[in-house]
């Protein structure tokens, strides 16, 4: 694994725009960012992420099948009773679920085993710019000759994701979900319909405030027709904090992802996994912040809330002085504590692995990058690819 300074293309833009990716650019800088790639050998993708990928989600499969009949499992992962049944229920019915992203520490062959840092198993995004514009970007270089002939890239993303749309029993018609003004989920969301359209399904749009609830238990679009199936970029924690929260277990609308997903894309998961494999060469050693045990980190770790998203509240610790921390809104539901694994640097820039799983197998890689340590929504994306 290395970073590798290139030219941009001086037409990406002009590409973007063709290919219908608006939001490569924050307001105050680049978010996809062609200058670098990160070249990793065949042996690096398959041994040390697509390998472990597989091997970390089924060990998530097994903790699921065990805190669904827990409620002690379920209450320390601050999920509101209320919620319990339909997860387990979504569970039990093994309620078919399309994707996710585990952000893994990695940072080379010689440098030790990949680190799960969370699975984002519920609303991952960069997901567009992942199975498609970084592919877009090797098809274009490898034609202008501007990248090593021969490369390639660890990416069946978006075939994976329509055949898996076609394989999931899913009725007709597929709704999808989001906040309209958000350009990034939206540009996710919009993807994603495509592919629902490539696997022969309905794919129409509704803002996911607009959703309401129908006397029968069905959820219902702004036009008053019953969801029969919705794809929502809006996390589960949120959804079962709404007023139609309760609502869920009863209603024969199915959701993608399925609720049981909630239990996946929780922090204390990783506790939990530690408890269930230690010592796994995969996993960092965590513990709730309640529990004694957290002392075995010592003055090194990373202090994360529950539900966080995008590095926000997180707080890392380095021989008891504080490395650097995040603001955000959360931390009232509970934090874990995990053992410090700073990411890689190169140039100057912290590079995180994103692991793409669709269905249960892995599916192809993204890299993120950032000067800061902890990795949040401003993080840039550099594309990859596979030398050899």
């Amino acid at each position: 694994m290395r970073r590798v300074t290139i030219p941009e293309r001086p037409d990406w833009r002009a590409r973007a725009a063709e290919a219908g990716f608006a939001f490569h650019t924050f307001p105050d800088g680049p978010y996809w960012d062609e200058g670098a790639y990160y070249a990793f050998s065949l042996a690096e993708i398959e041994d040390d992420i697509e390998a472990p990928t597989r091997e970390l989600h089924a060990l998530c499969l097994a903790f699921a099948e065990r805190a669904v009949r827990d409620g002690a499992i379920l209450t320390s992962l601050a999920i509101p009773e209320h919620a319990w049944d339909a997860i387990a229920d979504s569970f039990r019915r093994r309620d078919p679920t399309l994707y996710g992203r585990m952000d893994l520490c990695y940072g080379g062959a010689g440098t030790g085993p990949a680190k799960l840092l969370e699975y984002n198993a519920d609303t991952p995004t960069a997901l567009y710019e992942s199975a498609v514009f970084q592919w877009l970007w090797l098809e274009d270089g490898l034609a202008r000759g501007s990248l090593p002939p021969g490369a390639d890239q660890f990416n069946a993303l978006h075939e994976r994701l329509i055949a898996r749309l076609a394989e999931m029993g899913l009725p007709g018609t597929l709704a999808f979900a989001c906040f309209p003004d958000a350009p990034e989920d939206r540009g996710t969301v919009a993807y994603l319909q495509d592919c629902a359209v490539q696997a022969g399904l309905r794919a129409p749009f509704v803002p996911v405030e607009a959703i309401g609830l129908g006397g029968d238990g069905r959820f219902l679009g702004a036009d008053g027709r019953s969801l029969d199936a919705v794809f929502k970029l809006y996390p589960w924690e949120w959804m079962f904090a709404d007023a139609f929260g309760p609502a869920i277990g009863a209603s024969p609308t199915r959701f993608l992802e399925p609720p049981w997903k909630a239990i996946l894309s929780n922090k204390g998961m990783l506790a939990h996994l530690w408890a269930m494999a230690p010592g796994h060469p995969n996993l960092l050693p965590t513990y709730f912040e309640d529990d004694p045990a957290k002392a075995a980190l010592g003055t090194s770790f990373a202090k994360k809330p529950l539900y966080a998203r995008e590095g926000a509240n997180v707080l890392l610790v380095r021989d008891g002085a504080v490395l650097e921390r995040d603001e955000g809104p959360y931390g009232a539901e509970g934090h874990v504590r995990q053992a410090l694994a700073e990411l890689p640097a190169f140039a100057g820039r912290h590079a995180l692995v994103g692991s793409w799983v669709v269905g249960a197998e892995p599916a192809g890689l993204c890299v993120r990058e950032e000067a800061r340590r902890i990795t949040t929504d401003r993080a840039r994306f550099v594309p990859h690819l596979i030398t050899g």
